[in-house]
């Protein structure tokens, strides 16, 4: 069954997606808020606007990638605003996420609420497609409340304790709202979701003229379960109550139980490629995305530099680019570890090959970076002393050894006579990861990988395996519970790479003060056909536990003291 995801906004309601509506009259001066809700076209214009302020990860931190504030990456602009987090010196006063402007598409959401209540379309009762409108105004609000409940969850992921305004406010009532608790927040996500999933459809078929890329009822439970994968985990849950364990499973169990009515299935193919048959858009695995229009400005940024064909001017080092930290997280394509360490390659695998390293490894490695002798454009990458991408990072040169290979569109060309440029669609959320949480939960739960029940048919061994068969990836049979965690954790590490859960994870895990010290790459030599490599660190970065949550803006503890205690340490 052909599931939904997330709308674009249409070129010729561009002008309301600009809008926040900080104010009922706020309307670009072109509408009256009466006629925003008079006629059904603006309204669904109205909620359009909501779902804009959906979050994605193609570059949010002023061009680099969140992960390149996580051990997985490193920007190449030493200077750039992503390096902040690197090295300790943002604050409260400088901070480094917009993620703050949420509460504006908050505010929309609670706007839109209130105001599509009093919608009356009757006069239309004669004429075509007046049923359908009907049909979807009466799910509307719930879409409203939903990303409105998603929104929630960002802000809470970092400030943890949040403001929550449920009605629209005064600038008054807004300078004195006080905040509410995380496991409050959570709560009320959870119930949100409950609801709006009694309420919105699995699909949006003919009764909803066909429509794609809209919040469904799985999205609501998925959001569900996130939320509640969060508040288990040890930031939030320092005890580590087994019931939030349980809860948290039982949301996706739910989630997995609903798989085959709504069409939700693990796919094995690429998921990011968007450049021929738009996979990402028909994909079974895929719950909800945010579609974005053609563009090469990511394959600009991101491409070894000499595909770029000089069209990368002025400051050069503005790609992601993968850590050795990450590729020693990918084993062999027979499930051994694989490290590069001080002194050369470390494998047990009998088939590896230390002269031939990146062969036979995790098929989900090379849809995650390209490495020295990756085929790419029709060429091969030369990241060895020498090499033809052995240029210095300022130039546009890897400073670990490897570039980024997730989302790149490889057919993207700059070629003047035939420029081609691609989509980027962003998975906000698939089916793979409902799985690894069920997985996590249920270890963390019972503490035994093969536990099952009457209540949760499916222990956490058999969920991981799935991703990992999916994969092409043999089982993990770690029967203990620490072994099993530490494989749970490396699954999300290389099946949700570059997706925007790395720089999240290690915090919701208090691992990062392990995790997010030493940064290293490769360095590669060639004599006389012999390859040598050597593990080489690149920047040792600065961690302090108050990083574990952002820190509340100051400007807006000026404007509201109630927002007060700031976050510990900051």
């Amino acid at each position: 069954m052909r599931k939904n995801r997330i709308l674009t906004v249409l070129a010729g309601l561009a002008v309301l997606s600009s809008c926040t509506y900080l104010d009922f009259d706020e309307t670009n001066s072109l509408y009256t808020h009466e006629s925003m809700y008079k006629y059904f076209s603006n309204v669904k214009g109205m909620l359009i606007n909501i779902y804009s302020y959906m979050p994605q990860d193609l570059g949010v931190v002023d061009g680099a990638m969140r992960d390149c504030a996580s051990d997985d990456a490193e920007y190449g602009n030493t200077g750039a605003s992503v390096q902040s987090f690197n090295n300790g010196r943002w604050s409260a006063v400088d901070t480094y996420d917009t993620a703050w402007n949420l509460y504006y598409g908050i505010r929309a959401a609670n706007e839109f609420i209130e105001s599509v209540k009093d919608v009356d379309l009757s006069r239309y009762e004669h004429t075509s497609g007046y049923e359908n409108n009907v049909r979807n105004l009466k799910i509307f609000p719930y879409e409203a409340r939903l990303l409105r409940a998603y929104y929630f969850f960002e802000l809470a992921k970092r400030y943890g304790d949040i403001a929550m305004p449920l009605e629209v406010l005064t600038i008054e009532q807004a300078n004195t709202i006080g905040k509410t608790p995380f496991d409050d927040v959570i709560d009320f996500i959870a119930s949100e979701c409950d609801e709006c999933a009694a309420n919105l459809p699995v699909v949006y078929n003919a009764d909803y003229d066909n429509e794609v890329g809209r919040v469904t009822r799985g999205f609501a439970m998925a959001v569900k379960s996130k939320a509640l994968l969060y508040a288990a985990s040890e930031l939030h849950n320092p005890s580590m109550d087994t019931e939030l364990w349980k809860r948290s499973a039982q949301a996706a169990l739910d989630l997995i139980g609903f798989a085959a009515e709504a069409g939700y299935a693990l796919d094995p193919a690429n998921k990011w490629d968007n450049s021929v048959n738009s996979s990402v858009t028909t994909s079974p695995e895929v719950i909800l995305m945010r579609m974005n229009g053609d563009a090469n400005s990511f394959e600009l940024n991101n491409f070894p530099i000499r595909f770029t064909l000089g069209n990368r001017t002025g400051n050069a080092a503005t790609a992601t680019f993968p850590t050795q930290n990450l590729v020693d997280a990918f084993q062999t394509v027979n499930g051994y570890p694989v490290r590069l360490g001080a002194n050369g390659w470390e494998c047990e695998d009998p088939s590896f090959n230390p002269q031939d390293p990146y062969a036979d490894r995790d098929p989900r490695f090379y849809w995650t970076m390209l490495a020295d002798g990756s085929p790419f454009k029709g060429s091969v990458i030369e990241t060895r002393n020498g090499g033809q991408d052995d240029v210095l990072v300022t130039e546009g040169g890897s400073p670990t050894g490897y570039f980024l290979r997730k989302y790149i569109q490889e057919s993207t060309d700059f070629d003047t006579d035939n420029p081609v440029t691609n989509k980027h669609h962003w998975i906000i959320y698939r089916y793979a990861e409902t799985l690894l949480t069920y997985s996590e939960s249920m270890i963390e739960a019972f503490g035994d990988p093969s536990y099952t029940d009457a209540t949760f048919t499916m222990s956490a061994a058999d969920a991981l395996n799935q991703v990992r068969a999916n994969a092409g990836m043999p089982a993990v049979t770690a029967t203990g519970k620490e072994e099993f965690i530490e494989a749970v954790r490396n699954e999300w590490r290389v099946e949700f790479a570059f997706e925007d859960h790395r720089f999240w994870d290690v915090r919701r895990w208090k691992i990062a003060s392990d995790t997010q010290r030493s940064i290293y790459g490769v360095t590669i030599s060639e004599e006389d056909g012999a390859k040598t490599y050597q593990r080489a660190l690149y920047e040792t970065r600065t961690w302090n536990e108050r990083m574990y949550l952002y820190p509340i803006p100051q400007s807006e503890l000026f404007k509201n003291t109630n927002l007060n205690p700031q976050n510990t340490g900051w």
